[in-house]
């Protein structure tokens, strides 16, 4: 074994520190500096922690398995943006909430939260803030509070957003099951609804209309909570920030519209032909819930579907200083049941309902693929190198001897509230808490079981925090500050965004703590 020094773990953590070298001080992109990256790791482990040329080899393919196993959720929801995005559909939803009411406030609530959550839930990965905020900027607000707004009111739904990808990473990095780690997740991310919610309002309404809003926003919040967590609960984490949004925007709708003079008239004088326009717009996502329901819950197809299932063996594994992996089996990936099948199998239908009724052409699939391939490169190719880092390091005792020593450093009792820094540092570092799961999903995992910690509420804690540090992370800030003519001019919102963003993470941490501390009792 090898053993836990300062030399060794500084080692250890290399990885990390040239990952967020290479994409801050050098501004390198999560592709490029995830695969270098990936390939010093394997020198590290090599030269340093005995890791074979064998060892090596079965990495690849249980990195394989469990990139694909996300990649798949990745490229469908991307397919299905694509489609919406070229048949002007998102456009039609964001325009109809924008002019619903005249209050800055719940333009915020709509506009700055809710539409952004649902965007989240359906495609994630930069969208929420790229569609949201040119709209917030045409009603009035200027663009820096836009991106912020648009920022923080999605942060709450990037663990069960993109159909659950980086929930779905955290459970394959970790080798856990959804029905142990979605509870406390689910508990964790419903409290950050709340305040997401109440920090976008108050930006967009400040002081005079904070408390005009605070009754909708605190139903909405418990639309959100309750029903994340219910779904994330009962194997329907895959629409757990979906379907919620869904539902509050529609909540809210009524509830303008029972309380504002100015929606009841904005809604009465809809025509027939931009009445169509909206349903058929809203079509789109009710199909995808649909056949989400349909997949997983009717039991005939997944009896037709089940055996066919796609995996492969790895034998036991050591290093040559005695650290052993014990043989298992990887991710288990069935093709014709995957989440991503589903979408794109929506995203499909889609096409053909909007091409039916004129919103596109026959001959825009092959785009809209290309589009997609296109969209899709850069990602996946983070992923998979950021995946087959952490397999690497975990097969070659690298994450154990960091956790080793970060247990030595932090008390049992002050580590719950370090826990959500650590997943946001990850995921301000690769701009993405799918990747922060990914690098430490395991670590975090391991030092719980070190401090002896519930190791479900401490991988909440991270992918919490991960989902709320993301929102500050520089590459999702310049691309929503390139969509509101804020280019160059990154900095100031990355500051707003850090000192919001840092509120939210400690107050997630401090939940935690307490949480904590009931377990103990």
């Amino acid at each position: 074994m090898v053993s836990i020094n300062l030399f060794n773990w500084i080692l250890a953590f290399l990885p990390v520190i040239l990952l967020l070298l290479l994409m801050t001080a050098f501004n390198w992109g999560g592709s490029k500096a995830g695969m270098l990256t990936w390939l010093a790791t394997q020198l590290i482990a090599s030269i340093f922690f005995g890791a074979s040329f064998e060892l090596l080899q079965y990495t690849y393919i249980k990195a394989f398995f469990l990139s694909l196993d996300v990649l798949l959720i990745i490229w469908g929801a991307m397919f299905l943006y694509q489609v919406t995005k070229r048949a002007g559909t998102i456009q039609i939803i964001g325009k109809f909430l924008a002019e619903l009411t005249e209050s800055r406030a719940f333009l915020g609530i709509f506009l700055g939260w809710l539409f952004p959550s649902f965007l989240q839930g359906m495609g994630g990965f930069g969208v929420p803030v790229a569609i949201s905020a040119p709209l917030l900027v045409s009603t009035g607000f200027s663009p820096t509070i836009s991106i912020v707004m648009a920022s923080i009111g999605h942060g709450w739904g990037i663990t069960f957003g993109s159909m659950g990808s980086s929930f779905k990473t955290l459970m394959a990095v970790t080798g856990l099951s959804a029905e142990y780690l979605a509870p406390y997740s689910a508990l964790l991310l419903g409290i950050s609804s709340l305040f997401c919610g109440l920090l976008v309002i108050y930006l967009a309404g400040g002081r005079k209309q904070f408390l005009k809003a605070l009754p909708l926003t605190l139903i909405t919040s418990l639309i959100l909570s309750i029903g994340q967590y219910l779904l994330a609960t009962n194997g329907l984490w895959i629409i757990a920030v979906t379907l919620p949004a869904m539902t509050a925007l529609c909540f809210g709708f009524l509830y303008v519209r029972f309380f504002s003079k100015h929606s009841r008239e904005y809604l009465h004088g809809i025509k027939g032909e931009e009445r169509k326009k909206i349903i058929t717009a809203l079509l789109t996502y009710v199909l995808l819930v649909a056949l989400i329901i349909v997949f997983n819950f009717f039991s005939p197809i997944r009896e037709l579907f089940a055996p066919y299932a796609i995996s492969f063996q790895i034998p036991k594994l050591s290093t040559s200083y005695g650290f052993v992996t014990p043989p298992e089996t990887s991710k288990k990936i069935n093709l014709l049941l995957h989440p991503g099948t589903v979408l794109s199998i929506s995203a499909l239908a889609s096409f053909l309902l909007l091409k039916k009724k004129a919103y596109l052409k026959g001959n825009e699939l092959s785009e809209i693929v290309i589009d997609t391939f296109k969209s899709s490169l850069n990602t996946s190719t983070a992923i998979f190198s950021l995946v087959g880092t952490a397999v690497v390091m975990n097969h070659a005792q690298m994450t154990n001897v960091l956790a080793l020593g970060i247990s030595r450093v932090f008390s049992q009792e002050i580590y719950p509230i370090i826990s959500p820094f650590i997943g946001a540092l990850g995921a301000f570092i690769t701009g993405s808490n799918n990747n922060s799961n990914v690098l430490f999903g395991s670590l975090q995992l391991q030092t719980a079981e070190l401090l002896n910690l519930s190791t479900a509420l401490i991988l909440a804690a991270q992918t919490t925090g991960g989902s709320l540090g993301s929102i500050m992370a520089p590459a999702k800030v310049i691309l929503g500050c390139s969509t509101v003519g804020l280019s160059g001019k990154e900095g100031t919102v990355i500051g707003k965004l850090i000192l919001y963003s840092g509120t939210l993470i400690l107050l997630a941490g401090i939940i935690t703590y307490i949480i904590s501390g009931l377990i103990d009792l």
